[in-house]
């Protein structure tokens, strides 16, 4: 019986090491859905310029042009963040089922488990710095647009 409550006393001590990574998927899956939204708005202003702009010529295409290379930017750093927080979120999956493993086998995982969730802060930090970047060039381009 000592067996069973040891094994059954780390299994317990796995799901409570996994409840801050299962919060930390949840806060990467809210911040891929706002990157989704960014990434849409994005896509339909370029695909709406670029119906736009054989209409154009002279100073309003050099801007409507200026604008697409900004959408442009924009989008590749929203699909850097969100390949950033997918990468997070798997290295996050990754380290639960190595804790949960580390219980199962009575192996010491802690390091593995370690390098796991730096990597995952890592990578959610690389997502954020994009998705930072894409912030300011969006605000940067509406500025640009309502001074001109």
């Amino acid at each position: 019986m000592p067996v069973l409550d040891s094994h059954v006393f780390d299994i317990t001590r796995a799901i409570q090491l996994a409840v801050a990574p299962v919060f930390l998927l949840t806060a990467i899956g809210t911040l891929i859905n706002a990157l989704m939204g960014r990434l849409g708005r994005a896509v339909d202003r370029r695909r709406k310029l670029e119906d736009l702009l054989r209409a154009f010529e002279g100073e309003t295409r050099e801007s409507m042009d200026r604008e697409l290379a900004v959408l442009a930017e924009r989008i590749k750093l929203v699909l850097w963040a969100m390949a950033s927080a997918v990468l997070s979120a798997l290295l996050v999956c990754v380290l639960i089922g190595t804790a949960f493993l580390g219980a199962f086998v009575a192996l010491d995982l802690s390091r593995p488990v370690a390098v796991l969730f730096v990597m995952a802060i890592g990578a959610l930090t690389l997502c954020l710095l994009a998705f930072l970047r894409e912030v300011f060039l969006a605000t940067m381009a509406d500025r640009a647009r309502f001074v001109a």
